[in-house]
């Protein structure tokens, strides 16, 4: 198997939306395609099961 030591950018589309998904070995991000804030999600969340909170911190941090 190849292991994930760089960035992999693809682009995704959700509904009539592009998006712009980067794996990385830190995590993931998810961008609309063109601007630079999204959601990002660390691996180590994902695994312990703390991804729904991280991902609702985040989204209060970025509401202020």
């Amino acid at each position: 198997m190849t292991p994930l030591d760089k960035p992999l950018k693809r682009e995704l589309r959700i509904g009539e939306v592009a998006y712009t998904l980067v794996l990385d070995p830190q995590g993931l991000k998810l961008t609309e395609k063109g601007h630079r804030r999204g959601v990002e999600l660390r691996w180590e969340d994902l695994i312990s099961g703390n991804a729904a909170l991280a991902t609702a911190l985040q989204a209060s941090l970025e509401a202020d």
